[in-house]
């Protein structure tokens, strides 16, 4: 069938904050005495705040200060919002996904007032015509739950669209959610691991997947050309 819906994920993808977000987490449990190795930070990073800190914290800790860990790591990435900048050619993806008569669709795990920051930062509101972040889901990535939402707000079945995510988490919730996902270098996530995961292709980063498709991201799907 043919691809009619693009869906994106944000960080990492379109805008370059992976690793403001593993040095936020990271100063985030020190602070809360919690010793973490920064690689160990940056491979969860695209899941929702509930699942990292169980996928990076002992299961036997005081689950009451899990509050005040991401309440800290949101203050410490905020001093980051005025340098936050997007990825290159990012912009321009979405306008040629939008010109090449697809629904553009961000599906972001940032919750509400962090994403209005990231599409700011992003400038292309004339190329976006939806949008859904972690306050419109009970449960994040590697869930499905983020993905279904952005194919309902898009107004397509799972075979008429394509996810764009960086992360291993964007992959394996594409996966459970039927939707094939390109997988983006960009957020620091290895071809092998993308790959892995069930990306159905890879790129370095929005302005070499812009280069190879011009928005026509079908071309990029094995089996699946554009018509």
């Amino acid at each position: 069938m043919t691809v009619t819906a693009a869906l994106f994920d944000v960080d990492g993808t379109l805008v370059d904050t992976n690793y403001l977000h593993a040095v936020a987490w990271w100063e985030a449990f020190a602070y809360s005495g919690h010793d973490v190795p920064m690689a160990a930070i940056h491979h969860v990073i695209g899941m929702g705040s509930d699942q990292l800190l169980d996928a990076l914290l002992p299961g036997d800790r005081d689950r009451d200060a899990d509050d005040g860990i991401r309440t800290a790591h949101s203050a410490m990435y905020s001093a980051y919002w005025s340098r936050i900048r997007p990825l290159p050619q990012a912009a321009e993806l979405l306008r040629a996904c939008r010109k090449a008569g697809l629904r553009v669709v961000l599906a972001s795990s940032a919750d509400p007032q962090e994403f209005e920051v990231l599409r700011a930062a992003l400038d292309a509101e004339d190329a976006i015509d939806e949008t859904t972040s972690s306050g419109d889901v009970d449960t994040s990535k590697p869930a499905p739950d983020l993905v279904r939402v952005a194919l309902d707000k898009a107004g397509v079945p799972p075979e008429q669209a394509v996810f764009v995510g960086d992360t291993v988490w964007d992959v394996e919730a594409c996966q459970r959610a039927g939707v094939p996902c390109l997988g983006l270098r960009s957020g620091g996530i290895s071809r092998a691991e993308l790959v892995d995961a069930g990306a159905v292709a890879v790129f370095a980063d929005p302005a070499e997947l812009l280069a190879t498709t011009a928005g026509r991201l079908a071309e990029a799907l094995p089996g699946r050309p554009d018509n």
